[in-house]
């Protein structure tokens, strides 16, 4: 209980209702209407965004009362008799800690530098860092010292991995063309330029996707292992397939992170419309046609570079099985959402430190 804390939700529930608002928009024409009203639309979009976060957020409170109650930390959680206000107030608390951290993060968004959200979610990632480098190093003292090199060594390796895949992308040519009148005549302009598709399109929403899968078997099947007969002889076999430790649990784990990778990318870029907004600003592709013909170039170049993005994430995924089973070191984990998480925020940040710097040096030009 020394970690727990008003705010100990972090902004996860915010990430779950941005995750859900990006799925429904394709889904539900309306949203999918105002996504396209450009600045208010999206400004629409991240209000309801909000709104959303509140609900969920309350449900998980109740789900990690509920939790610690099961495993006899905390009791007198319910909504029956004299546990009802008690139950409350602690929904409410915790409901509100992660309101609160949200609206930090969006005020690190308005007035500093990178995604405040995103922030708030990567200080509490490496936060833990130097205890589990401590829980480590104390694990090592049994003579698993070159475990614990090669440990090291499969972290830089990953961090490295994860860099290049993040930073890669495809660049597609395209051209641009406009008609300008000058002098009772017309003259077109042309100019060239480049649409990335980065082969790491969907991130780390993958992972969360998988995981989230995977938790819920082994969590309905613990409610029924103390059932007599077949049914908890299932539960208990549903159970230990789906045990953290188990091969079976990593292999899912992997082919689910590989399958919501193409998912979630497809999903994301038909909202785009790439090839409509291309066509409307009088750009092409060389070589290839305006309209239908360009959206099928473009779904082509993303599945074939979606499969080196996908694969990646899954063998991502399974590092942390991986990293034990070569080493054999179990105090340190790899932490793959994490991971991508850290490195991400890292060189966005990077990339915003970037382009404060030179809009500072072409300052006297701007003005």
């Amino acid at each position: 209980m020394r970690n727990l804390s008003v705010a100990s939700m972090g902004v996860y529930p915010y990430i779950t209702s941005s995750i859900i608002m990006q799925l429904m928009v394709p889904v539900i024409p309306a949203l999918e209407n105002l996504s396209k009203e450009g600045e208010l639309g999206r400004h629409k979009i991240n209000q309801y965004t909000h709104w959303l976060t509140v609900p969920l957020a309350a449900l998980q409170a109740f789900g990690q009362l509920a939790l610690f109650q099961s495993q006899g930390v905390i009791r007198g959680v319910g909504f029956t008799g004299p546990d009802l206000l008690p139950t409350l107030a602690m929904i409410f608390s915790m409901t509100a800690g992660t309101i609160f951290l949200v609206w930090i993060g969006e005020l690190i968004t308005e007035n500093g530098i990178g995604n405040g959200v995103s922030i708030i979610i990567f200080g509490g990632i490496v936060s833990a860092l130097p205890e589990l480098v401590g829980q480590g190093f104390l694990g090592a003292t049994g003579g698993n010292f070159m475990g614990i090199v090669v440990f090291g060594v499969l972290g830089v390796a990953t961090v490295a991995a994860i860099v290049f895949f993040q930073e890669a992308q495809r660049r597609i040519p395209v051209q641009y063309t406009r008609s300008l009148f000058r002098g009772g005549r017309m003259y077109r302009q042309s100019g060239a330029s480049h649409i990335p598709l980065r082969v790491n399109s969907a991130g780390m929403i993958p992972l969360i996707f998988a995981a989230s899968i995977m938790i819920f078997p082994g969590t309905i099947a613990s409610y029924f292992t103390a059932t007599e007969g077949f049914v908890g002889g299932f539960a208990t076999t549903v159970n230990r397939i789906f045990d953290v430790n188990s091969p079976v649990y990593w292999s899912l784990y992997g082919l689910l992170t590989v399958g919501f990778a193409f998912f979630y990318t497809m999903v994301i870029f038909q909202q785009q419309n790439l090839a409509e907004n291309l066509q409307k600003n009088g750009g092409f592709v060389p070589g290839i046609r305006p309209g239908r013909p360009t959206a099928e170039y473009f779904n082509t170049v993303l599945i074939r570079i979606t499969v080196a993005g996908a694969v990646f994430l899954g063998l991502i995924a399974v590092m942390p099985f991986l990293a034990q089973i070569v080493t054999n070191v179990r105090a340190l984990q790899l932490s793959s959402t994490g991971l991508l998480i850290v490195v991400g925020v890292v060189l966005d940040t990077m990339r915003q430190l970037e382009a404060q710097l030179l809009m500072r040096n072409y300052e006297g030009f701007i003005r």
